[in-house]
C-alpha cells in the first residue's frame, strides 16, 4: 500500500556518510547517537508540518513559503547536502545564542513548526534520545534541511498546496502509525490535553501555532 519510499526515509538516506558525522561533530556525539536522533527528529519535524498542512490555508502558507525562502537554498539533486548543511553549521555555532543565524534561520523556522510547542519538542527529543539540550541544536540543523528538501520536491513534482499538504498527511500518518521516537514525540506532542487521542480540541490549540499564527 505504501509502496513509494516516505519522505523521512528519502531524506535519511540522504544524509547517511559525511553530513551525519558533521552533525555528530557539531553535537559531540557518536555517529551511532546521531543517527537514532534524526531518526527521530525527522519524523516529528514532517509530521508537524502534515500537522500544519491540514489546518485552513496551511499547506498553501507553506507552499508560498517554500516557493518564497527557500527555493535558492536547494541543492542540485539535493546532492550538494552537505554543502547546505555547512551553511547551517555556521549558523548554530554559537549554540543557543545564535539566534538560528544560519541558512534559512534553523531557529526562526522551528517557531514556525511548533509555535508554542517548541520547547516541548526539544525536551521531549532531548530525553528520548539522550541528547539534551543538543536536541535544540539538531533540530535547528535539521529544519532548513528539511524545507530545502521540500522546496526540492515541490519543484520536482510540481507540487500545488493540495499535493503538498497530502505528502506531509501521508507522513504525519505514517509516524503515528509506525510508532517509534520519533512517532512516540509527534503523538504526545499533538496531543495537547493529554487525554491520549489528537481531538478537536487538540487542533484548535494548535492550529494557528504551527505557522506561527499569533493567538
Amino acid at each position: 500500500m505504501n509502496a513509494s519510499p516516505s519522505l523521512v526515509d528519502e531524506l535519511m538516506s540522504q544524509l547517511q556518510g559525511a553530513p551525519m558525522q558533521q552533525m555528530a561533530q557539531q553535537l559531540g556525539t557518536d555517529t551511532e547517537q546521531t543517527q537514532s536522533a534524526v531518526g527521530a527528529a525527522l519524523p516529528l519535524l514532517l509530521g508537524a508540518l502534515g500537522q500544519n498542512a491540514a489546518q485552513p490555508q496551511g499547506a498553501a502558507d507553506l507552499l508560498g513559503a517554500l516557493q518564497r525562502d527557500h527555493s535558492a537554498a536547494v541543492p542540485q539533486g539535493l546532492s550538494g547536502l552537505g554543502d547546505l548543511l555547512g551553511s547551517v553549521l555556521g549558523g548554530v555555532q554559537g549554540g543557543n545564542g545564535g539566534g538560528g543565524a544560519g541558512l534559512g534561520g534553523g531557529a526562526d523556522i522551528l517557531g514556525h513548526i511548533f509555535g508554542g510547542n517548541q520547547q516541548r519538542a526539544e525536551a521531549g527529543l532531548g530525553q528520548a534520545t539522550g541528547l539534551g539540550g543538543n536536541a535544540g541544536n539538531l533540530l535547528q540543523m535539521l529544519a532548513p534541511i528539511v524545507m530545502a528538501f521540500l522546496a526540492s520536491r515541490v519543484q520536482s513534482g510540481g507540487l500545488d498546496a493540495g499535493g503538498l499538504g497530502q505528502a506531509l498527511g501521508q507522513e504525519r500518518e505514517r509516524a503515528q502509525a509506525q510508532g517509534g521516537l520519533g512517532g512516540g514525540l509527534l503523538g504526545s506532542l499533538l496531543d495537547q490535553d493529554g487525554d491520549g487521542q489528537v481531538g478537536m480540541g487538540d487542533l484548535f490549540k494548535i492550529g494557528g501555532a504551527l505557522l506561527g499564527g499569533r493567538r
